[in-house]
């Protein structure tokens, strides 16, 4: 069974993709960045657009019935190499006790505002 999530960015019907896919046990979240969604407003601090975009993330979880807790991989994109200090405690807030397997990549983003984009792989076995 496959089941389509979506945050309602605008973004997701333009370029034709889901916040998230839910396959079998796996729920699959796209990179998301630190835009608010409701107000289409993205914060200049990376702390900010780091929360934002795992909040983002969670509400996602929720809606496919995964949390937090089932995220096994995390990947997150940065335009600056020296912000990578301000994002580890942030996404050490929100995983702390998960410690998913996680990689940072520094890299450049599509529009200039954003300065973090964060994907996730959750799992979650049916019982």
């Amino acid at each position: 069974m496959r089941k389509l999530i979506s945050s309602g960015s605008p973004m997701e019907e333009a370029a034709g993709y889901s916040r998230a896919v839910v396959q079998g046990d796996f729920c699959f979240v796209a990179g998301t960045t630190g835009y608010d969604y409701e107000t289409m407003e993205m914060p200049e601090s990376i702390e900010a657009q780091t929360r934002n975009a795992l909040s983002t993330i969670e509400r996602t979880l929720t809606d496919a019935g995964f949390g937090l807790a089932d995220i096994a991989r995390v990947k997150y994109y940065i335009t600056d190499a020296a912000d990578a200090g301000r994002v580890f405690p942030v996404v050490g807030e929100f995983f702390a006790e998960v410690r998913p397997a996680a990689t940072m990549v520094v890299t450049g983003l599509i529009r200039p505002e954003m300065r973090i984009e964060i994907e996730a792989t959750a799992y979650k076995p049916k019982d």
